[in-house]
């Protein structure tokens, strides 16, 4: 059992791990004190010196010498002189008292114990693999990465990275119209690092809105320099995206800066998303023109900040679709852009009379009980204020069915003109 052969080939297993000198020395000193603890129940008086650059090994046990009928002999940290004789005859009756330093061999611990070091020199690697994912992962939290679909599972795909990695992409965080293939590359960003039972466990994620955000600054040179800052994003994974933007030097457009001369800056981000809308925005302090920029492409009449935190924002007939969006997306993108629930009112043109009538003053037969405190629970109490958020705002905001919401604004159509015919 040669010592050198044996620290080499130690070594080379570490260095095959990427591990670095210091620490596979401090690995192997680790290993070699485990076994001198199951020969010798403890460490604490031992010296193990390792050096993986000459494959040099050095352990010593050191000991006190005393007398032969000493009660301190039975002590590990001491040593009787007839024994330490044995070991160096040099030693006199003069050197009692003094530190008796004796080499320890491999060969001392047998061929068995040499090959549960390898085993535990191989868990410890692996341990500080695992501790040195996790840190490496943990530092690059919210960066983007780019891997290999390895596995595709029933809720995750398994991703590997350069260095042969695996990383998790759950299906809850893929865009819904992503779609790969074993072997295919995919791009997105680290979401978070768990340590499950000592195993890290590395989280990536294609909705997030720090995704968008990294991808800005990896396809638009004045975002990654700081020329334009990046306010705030918001997200409706695969179907629309706001973007508020912003740059402190007047000369720089930073809506044009994003998007680029015909679109070409944001076709590869719009083309790595799936086709999401992305909406680019200016940002301003100015709250009135903040949300009509955030409710484009929509042309605002007018707006009125509610005493509630909320704002009601005032359109012709024809724009009140175009604020809503498909889905209800843009209306809701745009109250989370600007922080305020947003609520989107026609203009009264169509119904400009003076009169207005109450909701309870209908009967239960023609309106619910349940279907007015739906109403009112969205702040509608007359049937004025219910006509002039339109049936796409009741069937996206309200819990109402649209058979529902069509029959309700048919009666109170006819309502006020019944009132108009006997004027």
């Amino acid at each position: 059992m040669d010592k050198q052969e044996i620290i080499s080939s130690f070594a080379e297993f570490a260095r095959a791990k990427n591990i670095d000198k210091v620490l596979m020395e401090q690995v192997l000193e680790e290993v070699f004190r485990t076994m001198i603890r199951k020969k010798y129940t403890s460490d604490e008086n031992f010296d193990v010196i390792v050096n993986i650059e000459d494959g040099d090994l050095e352990m010593y046990r050191n000991r006190i010498i005393v007398e032969d009928d000493s009660p301190e002999a039975q002590e590990l940290d001491k040593v009787t002189l007839s024994e330490a004789k044995k070991i160096d005859p040099e030693i006199a009756e003069e050197d009692i008292g003094d530190e008796f330093p004796q080499t320890v061999y491999l060969s001392d611990f047998g061929r068995r114990a040499i090959l549960t070091a390898r085993q535990t020199l191989i868990q410890k690697i692996k341990d500080v693999e695992k501790e040195n994912l996790y840190l490496k992962y943990k530092d690059m939290t919210d960066e983007i990465v780019v891997t290999e679909v390895h596995q595709i599972l029933s809720r995750e795909l398994l991703l590997l990275d350069s260095e042969g990695n695996e990383l998790s992409l759950p299906k809850n965080e893929l865009i819904p119209k992503d779609r790969y293939r074993k072997g295919e590359m995919s791009k997105a960003v680290v979401h978070r690092v768990d340590m499950i039972n000592g195993n890290p466990k590395i989280i990536l994620s294609r909705t997030s809105p720090i995704f968008l955000e990294r991808l800005f600054e990896s396809e638009i040179p004045e975002v990654y320099d700081g020329l334009i800052t990046i306010k705030k994003v918001v997200r409706q994974p695969g179907e629309r995206a706001k973007v508020a933007v912003e740059s402190y030097d007047d000369r720089i457009d930073p809506v044009g800066a994003c998007v680029g001369m015909k679109g070409s800056r944001i076709h590869s981000i719009v083309r790595e998303l799936n086709n999401e809308n992305i909406d680019v925005i200016n940002y301003t302090d100015n709250l009135d023109l903040y949300i009509t920029r955030a409710l484009s492409p929509a042309k605002i009449t007018s707006i009125k900040m509610e005493d509630d935190g909320r704002v009601s924002v005032f359109l012709k007939p024809d724009q009140v679709s175009l604020a809503i969006g498909k889905g209800g997306h843009n209306i809701k993108l745009a109250s989370k852009l600007v922080g305020m629930e947003i609520d989107v009112y026609r203009d009264m043109d169509e119904y400009e009379i003076e009169e207005d009538i109450e909701l309870s003053e209908f009967d239960d037969e023609e309106i619910e009980p349940w279907i007015r405190d739906e109403l009112r629970r969205l702040g509608m109490e007359t049937a004025k204020s219910v006509l002039n958020v339109g049936r796409e705002l009741l069937i996206n905001r309200s819990e109402l069915e649209e058979e529902t919401v069509d029959y309700l604004l048919a009666l109170l159509k006819r309502e006020f003109e019944e009132e108009e015919e006997q004027e």
